[in-house]
């Protein structure tokens, strides 16, 4: 199998970190290359922890739920592919794009890697179930007001951002329904990916 690259979008709590695990051992499993995973949120959350002054203006910024600045999240994506990506690997970004800018310098970077097909994974999931969902997981920013914010910044950027891709040569856009078991989902995005 060629290298693939693959992208997802989804709303927190829509369960995007699983499906990636889940899509990652399958692609193991079937062809035993490595895949490259970005994951800006797993990413902001290794800057936090390194006590620099980006440290603090990124908590600072995600404890309001904020959206931090595209430059940063590039350059954090950027860093990974210029450290870990070669034409031999898979690629899989969770979380990022997430504004319509950082669709363009995604695309740019695509290009400039020469990944073309690349299929962007939508896990679709009503409000008010990522709402349960995210109450039934109790992380510390899940308030009401934190979760509120998270959604306007989603209908506001994220949504716009996916849409960019929408129609573009080589970008392939799949809806999968979220609203349904962890398995089913996975079977869902294998089934519409066409391994």
């Amino acid at each position: 199998m060629q290298p693939q690259t693959f992208v997802f979008f989804g709303i927190v709590g829509s369960g995007k970190g699983t499906q990636v695990k889940l899509l990652m051992d399958f692609l193991k499993a079937k062809d035993s290359k490595d895949v490259v995973y970005v994951s800006s949120g797993n990413e902001y959350r290794k800057i936090i922890e390194s006590k620099t002054q980006t440290a603090s203006l990124v908590k600072i910024t995600l404890d309001k739920g904020g959206l931090l600045p595209s430059f940063l999240t590039n350059a954090v994506f950027l860093n990974i592919l210029i450290k870990d990506l070669n034409p031999e690997k898979h690629l899989i970004a969770d979380g990022y794009p997430r504004a319509v800018a950082q669709s363009e310098f995604f695309e740019e970077a695509m290009e400039f890697y020469g990944r073309g097909d690349v299929k962007i994974i939508y896990i679709e999931l009503s409000k008010e179930e990522a709402v349960k969902r995210l109450k039934l997981r109790g992380r510390h920013d899940d308030t009401d007001e934190g979760i509120a914010k998270r959604f306007d910044e989603y209908v506001n950027n994220v949504i716009p951002a996916m849409d960019y891709f929408n129609n573009k040569p080589g970008y392939t856009v799949y809806k999968v329904n979220g609203d349904q078991s962890i398995e089913d989902v996975h079977k869902d995005i294998i089934k519409a990916l066409n391994f």
